[in-house]
């Protein structure tokens, strides 16, 4: 596996970033939210085992839609879209207007919706009713973590490897020891994505790999 970016760091040790070939889903972790989605193809969102809604059940989004809305009552609850091209790609809303010429008609389309329930966000902060403030921030976290999955769909997750340059003994070659590793990061800039809060030395420039 090759590394995509390099940067060398002050102590003289080589900071190598890679992609994760094998990112955990965001859906698997402990989120606020639900995501229900159906498609023919794809296994996305929450499995069905958590979220306990079945396609066979409804016969259009709005279905679904006034389905959850009863029985979950939620505070916030957002359409989601795929766009099928190359790749996967997700957001909140329609891609219409964001693609190139019909990519949106024939690559794209709602695939379901995310929500929170109010019991979640109700226990989630131990309150006892939803502020507009609160309601606003609820749905900025909902945004967030689909813009987060959306991430891990196109592969924007990376890991990294700390290699110290030493010297064979007994060829005399150039090789590299590992010092220290981890994986999971979305976003392949070290500054930005929380890497350097795992690495000891300081970030120095980038250099070719």
């Amino acid at each position: 596996m090759d590394a995509i970016r390099a940067y060398k760091l002050k102590s003289g040790n080589i900071l190598k970033i890679y992609a994760d070939e094998n990112a955990e889903s965001p859906r698997d972790w402990d989120n606020l939210n639900t995501m229900v989605c159906f498609h023919n193809r794809y296994n996305l969102g929450d499995k069905p085992e958590k979220h306990g809604y079945r396609k066979g059940d409804y016969g259009s989004w709005e279905e679904l839609a006034q389905a959850i809305i009863k029985q979950e009552n939620p505070v916030v609850i957002l359409p989601l879209y795929l766009y099928d091209h190359s790749g996967l790609r997700m957001k909140v809303g329609s891609f219409s207007g964001l693609l190139p010429q019909y990519h949106a008609e024939f690559d794209s389309g709602q695939v379901g919706f995310i929500f929170a329930s109010r019991k979640a966000v109700l226990d989630n902060w131990s309150i006892k009713r939803v502020s507009p403030k609160r309601k606003a921030q609820v749905e900025k976290m909902l945004n967030a973590e689909v813009e987060e999955y959306d991430q891990y769909l196109r592969g924007d997750v990376y890991g990294f490897r700390v290699v110290k340059p030493v010297k064979c003994e007994e060829c005399g070659n150039e090789e590299e020891e590992v010092v220290e590793s981890c994986w999971g990061f979305f976003g392949d800039d070290p500054k930005e994505n929380g890497m350097m809060s795992d690495i000891s030395d300081e970030l120095g420039e980038e250099i070719d790999v």
